[in-house]
C-alpha cells in the first residue's frame, strides 16, 4: 500500500505570519497606511494562518496547530480592532490596544519557551516577537512613542525570520538546503 504524502501547512502559516508582520511594521514606521493591514490581517495573517493551524492538527503537530491558530486569531482580532476604531465602534483606546497586546505577550512568552526546542529559526521568530510585543506594550500603555519604532525594527527581523523558515521548507523541496539548526535549548 502506497503511503500518501501531504504538503507542509507550516509554509502557508509562516508566509501569512511573516508577510502580515512585515506589513504592520511598515505602517508603524510610517511607510504605509493602515488599510492594507486590515485586509491582510483578516485574510492572509488571519484566515490563511488559521487554516494552516487546522491542517497542522492533522499532522499531529500540536505546537504548529496551536501557534498558527493563536496568531491567525490574533490577526483577525487585530483587524477587527482596527476596523472598530476606524468606525468608532466600542470606544477602543490606545490603552485598550496595549492590554490586548499584553495578553498576547504572555501567550507569546509560553510559545517562545517551547520554540527553544524546535529550531534555531523558530527560536529567533518567537524571541523577536516577544521582544517586539514588549516594546509595543510599553508604547501603548503610556510609554514614549519611540518604542513603537523600536518594536517595528525588531518585528521586521521577526517577519523576515518567519519568511526565512518558510523558505527553508519551500526551497528544500527543490534540493536547496538552507540552514535552520537546532532550537536554542534542543537536546
Amino acid at each position: 500500500m502506497e503511503q500518501r504524502v501531504f504538503a507542509n501547512p507550516a509554509v502557508v502559516g509562516l508566509a501569512g505570519f511573516g508577510g502580515t508582520t512585515l506589513l504592520l511594521q511598515f505602517h508603524n514606521l510610517g511607510w504605509s497606511g493602515a488599510g492594507t493591514i486590515l485586509w491582510c490581517g483578516l485574510f492572509f495573517g488571519g484566515l490563511a494562518q488559521l487554516i494552516a493551524g487546522f491542517k497542522e492538527f492533522g499532522t499531529g503537530n500540536n505546537f504548529g496547530f496551536s501557534a498558527f491558530c493563536t496568531y491567525g486569531a490574533f490577526w483577525m482580532a487585530f483587524a477587527g480592532i482596527l476596523l472598530a476604531m476606524e468606525l468608532g465602534i466600542g470606544n477602543i483606546t490606545t490603552t485598550d490596544v496595549g492590554w490586548f497586546l499584553v495578553m498576547f505577550t504572555v501567550i507569546t512568552f509560553i510559545y517562545m519557551i517551547g520554540s527553544f526546542r524546535v529550531s534555531w529559526g523558530s527560536s529567533f521568530i518567537f524571541f523577536t516577537l516577544f521582544l517586539g510585543l514588549i516594546f509595543l506594550d510599553i508604547s501603548h500603555l503610556g510609554g514614549p512613542a519611540v518604542f513603537t519604532k523600536v518594536a517595528a525594527v525588531v518585528l521586521i527581523f521577526c517577519g523576515l525570520a518567519a519568511l526565512y523558515v518558510m523558505a527553508v521548507t519551500v526551497l528544500g523541496q527543490f534540493g536547496w538546503k538552507l540552514p535552520n539548526g537546532k532550537g536554542w535549548l534542543a537536546k
